[in-house]
């Protein structure tokens, strides 16, 4: 289990770590947001010129003074001409710099977004199967597509305006210290009170934006899960109570969300009125000094308009801190995903593997999923290379968990699995699962073209190649009748295709591999007799010089295999020759719930006190 509850610190250092390839950009948008700063503290000069200089008998500032010819510094019309002309050019530099930070922001942002998406999501894929069969995928899904945006909201628009604002207040409190140091005073009366209410609200919004995060992704896992099996949902007819399961998840995030938008609202409302009483105080002591002649009315003005923009600095870090919670505790979850070891472990050294022979081996194999339910218990037995061997034994036995333990998607708890001698865990992961091709019950295809799908298992194979393969599939014929022949789209999981249109099209993918070990799933479970018939051939076609493993709960479609397997209660397995069906006695005596109750058929010929 990965940890959660992170330091601000922590995450903030990993996430600038995270964003390290990126750093000249964020660093192009840094440069570019400090530019604000020396415009926002010229935007009031020209305001100032006007009431001083035009409207009053003040000499124009001394900068101003050395930069323009003596002929516009003797002219009041000059200089009020002066002044609009630096008011425009002032707006126009200030809008350059707004159009630039954003174009470099956006782009540097979505680079920093798109490299941690697919960081993640290459993690998911890795991750093991124990994972993914505790936890689901709509909260992965939701991790990696509203979680991860988290870095550029804290790398980008969290910690670049953190540092902008921090400058721009420096430069505020230097300037206000020029003009009056006692108006600097007052006006810094309400940071110690920001601060405050930004300690307390810190920790309250962060616990709040993980709970909305959690029940959004348990809101999404409803929708997911009635989209993959609405076919089942219309017709039981429950999409009123699916409706209602959505509604009251969703409900819930709702609620959340109001709650968090009410703190973070009251949070802001806190920080506004901290700020209108510091400018109302400022004020009041402002104009005590003009009355008194320390300041003038224009250098009055110019204060009270620094001082919206020193407070608005701190308005940024007060706000900032509210979002800044929810991003961090959005970057704590993606963190987390990307913390959860991957898949099995490769060993140190691993050896690669080219082309196996198929010679395999369990001993005394023993494995539990995580509820600790014992799948299988102490298993041994050998199959030599181009052995056909059929796996039988009742529903939730263990059949799939053992062709599963043979591609490492799981290690087993005790023993070892050796494929031509060696352990299977000190294979490079990857030589050894592209040793198997996997034909599966219910045909995994995905929305591309049929010659895409076939093409899975090598993408780089020629359109003959695939072509060969859809024809020893018995797939070809069915193929080229489709409007669009091999690129004829398949739709959603394949959905624009029959059953047995999409196992074949698997079994094409199988043989465009062309691995060493075959596993074949339930392949004829859901199909006719007649597609069965076509099915079987081409299997018979595909095993041949290949070790294959076949599970099945028809006994046809074993009736090819020379080695039987019989999954039993309790995680035992027993292996036998084929030889002649024995009687019906002798099945009932070796145990009889162990061999019936599988499709309803009976494999007595798996008994191995009649065989030896």
């Amino acid at each position: 289990m990965s940890r959660v509850g992170h330091s601000d610190l922590a995450l903030y250092r990993r996430l600038l770590r995270q964003a390290r390839p990126y750093w000249p950009h964020i660093a192009g948008v840094l440069l570019l947001s400090l530019l604000s700063t020396p415009l926002s503290l010229l935007v009031p000069v020209p305001l100032k010129i006007v009431v001083d200089s035009v409207i009053g008998s003040q000499p124009i500032p001394d900068v101003l003074d050395m930069l323009v010819p003596a002929s516009i510094v003797s002219s009041e019309m000059a200089i009020l001409i002066l002044t609009t002309v630096l008011l425009v050019a002032i707006a126009l530099l200030t809008q350059l710099q707004v159009l630039g930070h954003s174009l470099l922001r956006t782009y540097a942002g979505e680079k920093l977004v798109l490299a941690f998406r697919a960081q993640l999501f290459d993690h998911v894929q890795r991750l093991s199967l124990s994972y993914h069969d505790s936890r689901g995928t709509a909260d992965s899904i939701y991790r990696i597509q509203h979680d991860a945006p988290s870095i550029q909201h804290i790398a980008i628009d969290g910690v670049i305006p953190f540092i902008t604002a921090t400058f721009t207040l420096g430069s505020m409190l230097y300037v206000i210290l020029l003009l009056d140091w006692r108006l600097e005073l007052v006006a810094l009366t309400v940071a110690p009170a920001i601060v405050l209410i930004s300690q307390i609200f810190r920790r309250r919004l962060r616990q709040r934006s993980r709970e909305v995060k959690k029940l959004e992704s348990a809101a999404l896992s409803v929708a997911q899960e009635v989209l993959t099996v609405v076919r089942v949902v219309k017709a039981f007819g429950q999409e009123d109570r699916e409706r209602e399961r959505f509604v009251s998840r969703s409900t819930e995030g709702m609620r959340a969300r109001i709650v968090l938008a009410f703190q973070e609202g009251f949070f802001g409302l806190l920080v506004g009125v901290a700020t209108a009483m510091g400018t109302a105080a400022v004020l009041y002591v402002g104009v005590h000094q003009v009355l008194a002649g320390a300041l003038s009315v224009g250098e009055l003005l110019l204060v009270l308009s620094y001082l919206t923009q020193l407070y608005s600095p701190l308005k940024t870090i007060g706000k900032n801190t509210a979002s800044l919670q929810s991003r961090l505790a959005s970057a704590e979850r993606a963190f987390s995903l990307l913390d959860e070891p991957a898949d099995v472990a490769e060993w140190a050294n691993a050896r690669p593997l080219v082309r196996a022979s198929g010679a395999i081996c369990f001993r005394n194999v023993s494995f539990a999923y995580e509820n600790g339910v014992q799948v299988l218990r102490d298993v041994s037995f050998e199959i030599s290379p181009g052995d056909r061997v059929g796996i039988a034994g009742r529903s939730g036995a263990g059949k799939t968990t053992l062709v599963s333990l043979l591609l490492r998607f799981y290690d087993p708890a005790a023993g070892q699995i050796l494929l031509d001698g060696l352990d299977l865990r000190r294979y490079r992961l990857a030589d050894l699962r592209n040793q198997f091709a996997i034909v599966l019950q219910e045909p995994v295809l995905f929305s591309t073209s049929i010659a895409e799908n076939i093409a899975y298992a090598r993408p780089d194979a020629s359109f003959d190649a695939i072509v060969v393969a859809a024809e020893s599939a018995g797939a070809h014929e069915f193929i080229v009748r489709l409007p669009q022949g091999y690129d004829t789209p398949v739709g959603e999981r394949g959905m624009r295709l029959s059953g047995g249109e999409r196992q074949r099209i698997s079994l094409a993918r199988a043989f465009l591999k062309d691995a060493p070990i075959l596993i074949l799933d339930e392949p004829t479970s859901s199909v006719d007799a007649k597609t069965e018939a076509a099915i079987l051939a081409a299997m018979e076609r595909l095993m041949r010089g290949r070790t294959s493993f076949t599970i099945a709960h028809r006994p046809s479609t074993l009736q090819s295999c020379n080695v039987r397997l019989l999954v039993k209660r309790g995680g035992r397995v027993d292996l036998t020759l084929a030889r002649p069906v024995v009687s019906k006695a002798s099945a009932l005596a070796y145990g009889e719930e162990d061999l019936q109750g599988v499709g309803g058929d009976v494999y007595p010929e798996l008994i191995a006190d009649d065989l030896r």
